[in-house]
């Protein structure tokens, strides 16, 4: 067993494209935890989706040897995702550790994930080793983005680590610097506990869980018992990843690996919950993990009206792998499907492209929306569906929340536009070094939640970093907009839009309507409204046949009879007529 004051446990933690896989890669290459005939580029990206799109969406745990002339020690890596949009993953692996490295690119200096991720490993009292990369590219500003790393964290200078992980230039004293800066793990309590902080499921052995050992020790064959859900079950293996799984005979204190449950129902062991020895029982749980609270909600609903309860079991094992998705049933003119919870638009697209790929399941997905509040007779209602909005209600509410921008000084007049433009509220402006500027703003989540990160770039010609954090709910005025196709009114592509843009969003959706629905033997109508009132309307024509052409002269009425029986005929297809809306119809909403 590894002496405890050998074990040092730290995440890598940055902004998106910074270089933490990079430095994982090398850090597994200087401690040789990889044959040299398996090394390749993003060795802890495991998943075929984080290679295509070359970002980080799982956090992988690792543990590898680091020979020093003082002996060996025990490196438990958390390499961590970098984008806002899985910071829950972030905040589970910072739970499991007492350090983190903090990677900033030395040609793009500190932007608002970095920041986003140093606040959240201060709150849990890590140790913050600054670690400057791509030291070695022509376009690097060491000298500006090290004042910034200084005034921001506070730190002395000779104590920020400037590293190339593309060349392996420095990567020893950052190793060394984990081995001397990094407090060991400590036990604080009688008793054995460990804290779940990921989970997979296999369907061959069961739910899979990532743990990290505070208390205690576990072995092969232990009865353990999950504090949160009471369930009592035995262990069929513990292990850790190096980075192949590896079975071992124990794991102890300090320890960050895996233990095999055998439990085939994944509600017995979640994310957060403390497992327990039922020989060695704790007395109370570990503080776990606040549940990640959704900020777009959006419909799921297969093609395959059969293959409903298929898409439920792979929702059910996605939720396993990541404790952040939220989902319930739904039903709506699309058919029956699920209400999915999302914590922004890429989560949103990588969980769709995950069921797709990995469950082999054909979706269709409607158009993203925020959870809204509405006070009726004094009694705030939640609201996820524009469909569930009631007819009367005295004050309805909007999720607001606290972006910050990071921005070259050149283009702060195109972002401050854009956040006007999007309903926002200036909160303060202020220069973190010559070059750059950080605005803060209040904006609706609704306003943000479709193309705001996309206007951002191509408007600061993708200089621009942004990270956000929820406000809370404020009274705005709000209205829904309805689409009716022949008079029918079509839930899957109702809205909730702010009143200024309601006339905008509905002629928008209208005309992308009418290209989409294809033409019947009858006119279909297409309409917008707001309450009452039509707000924009087209109209998709008919086919028509030319029943005169069989006239050669003779009285009109001859004419104008045929026509008449022809409009007649019209009118009984019409009442009986169905439309078909493509399944495009439904993602024209978010195109708009």
């Amino acid at each position: 067993m590894i002496d405890i004051e050998r074990t040092r446990n730290f995440c890598i933690i940055a902004h998106i494209d910074h270089g933490k896989s990079t430095l994982a890669d090398r850090i597994l290459d200087f401690t040789d935890a990889v044959p040299e005939r398996e090394r390749m580029e993003q060795v802890l990206d495991t998943m075929e989706l984080e290679r295509e799109r070359g970002i980080t969406i799982k956090a992988q745990a690792v543990r590898v040897l680091y020979n020093r002339p003082d002996g060996e020690w025990n490196l438990n890596l958390i390499d961590t995702p970098g984008h806002v949009d899985f910071g829950y993953e972030v905040s589970r692996a910072i739970a499991a550790c007492e350090g983190a490295l903090l990677v900033v690119d030395a040609s793009q200096g500190i932007q608002a994930q970095t920041l986003a991720n140093l606040y959240l490993a201060m709150e849990h009292d890590l140790e913050i080793i600054p670690v400057l990369n791509k030291i070695d590219l022509p376009i690097a500003d060491v000298d500006s983005v090290m004042e910034e790393l200084v005034e921001l964290i506070g730190v002395a200078e000779e104590d920020v680590i400037k590293i190339s992980a593309k060349t392996g230039e420095g990567v020893h004293d950052v190793l060394n610097a984990i081995v001397e800066r990094v407090p060991a793990p400590q036990t604080t309590a009688d008793g054995t506990r460990a804290l779940v902080f990921d989970s997979l499921y296999d369907a061959y052995r069961g739910v899979i869980s990532l743990v990290r050992l505070f208390d205690g020790e576990l072995r092969k064959g232990d009865t353990v018992q999950a504090m949160g859900s009471e369930e009592v079950f035995d262990v069929l293996e513990v292990g850790c990843y190096s980075p192949k799984p590896t079975a071992l005979p124990e794991i102890g204190v300090g320890d960050v690996g895996y233990i095999v449950a055998g439990l085939k129902d994944i509600e017995g062991l979640r994310v957060g919950d403390t497992v327990t020895r039922t020989d060695d029982t704790a007395e109370e749980p570990l503080p776990g993990y606040d549940r990640a609270l959704p900020t777009v909600f959006s419909g799921l609903y297969p093609t395959e009206g059969d293959e409903f309860e298929r898409l439920r079991g792979a929702l059910q094992r996605l939720q396993l792998n990541d404790a952040s998705l939220f989902f319930e049933p739904e039903n709506s003119r699309m058919g029956f499907g699920f209400r999915c919870g999302f914590l922004g638009l890429l989560h949103m697209e990588i969980m769709q492209e995950r069921l797709e790929r990995e469950f082999d399941l054909d979706l269709v997905v409607s158009s993203p929306s925020v959870k809204y509040e509405v006070v009726v007779d004094g009694e705030a209602l939640e609201v996820t569906n524009p469909s569930e909005l009631p007819e009367m209600f005295d004050e309805i509410r909007e999720p607001v929340v606290r972006a910050t921008v990071i921005v070259p000084k050149e283009y702060v007049g195109p972002v401050m536009e854009l956040c006007h433009e999007r309903r926002g509220v200036s909160i303060g402006m202020e220069y973190i070094s010559t070059l750059r500027v950080q605005l803060t703003y209040d904006l609706p989540l609704a306003e943000i939640i479709t193309d705001f990160f996309d206007a951002l770039k191509s408007r600061t010609k993708g200089y621009a970093s942004f990270d956000y954090d929820p406000k809370g709910y404020e009274a705005s005025d709000l209205v829904k907009v309805e689409v009716l196709v022949s008079g029918d009114v079509v839930d899957a592509l109702s809205m909730i839009v702010h009143r200024e843009k309601a006339y905008f969003r509905g002629r928008a959706l209208s005309e992308k309507l009418r290209e989409l629905i294809p033409r019947q033997q009858f006119e279909v109508p297409i309409q917008a409204t707001m309450g009452k009132r039509v707000i924009a309307r087209e109209t998709v024509r008919a086919y028509r046949k030319d029943v005169t052409a069989k006239c050669y002269g003779g009285d009109i009425s001859r004419k104008r009879k045929l026509l008449e029986k022809q409009k007649a005929g019209k009118r009984r297809m019409k009442q009986v007529g169905n439309i078909e809306i493509p399944q495009e119809a439904f993602l024209a909403a978010l195109r708009i």
